[in-house]
């Protein structure tokens, strides 16, 4: 999984960006079941704190 730039994220719109986000969460999920894979769980928090922070300043 790449990590996203905040460009690619601006260019997204509203429901773009809540459905990459339930995309995430649901990554995040699978990963979890896995305790290798705590890195991957961190890089998607990261990037739902991303998409999450550029909806807050589109306000």
């Amino acid at each position: 999984m790449a990590s996203m730039k905040y460009s690619e994220i601006s260019k997204m719109g509203k429901a773009e960006k809540e459905s990459k986000i339930k995309e995430l969460k649901i990554e995040m999920i699978k990963s979890s079941a896995n305790a290798q894979k705590a890195a991957k769980a961190k890089e998607i928090k990261r990037m739902i704190a991303k998409i999450i922070a550029s909806t807050k300043y589109e306000k």
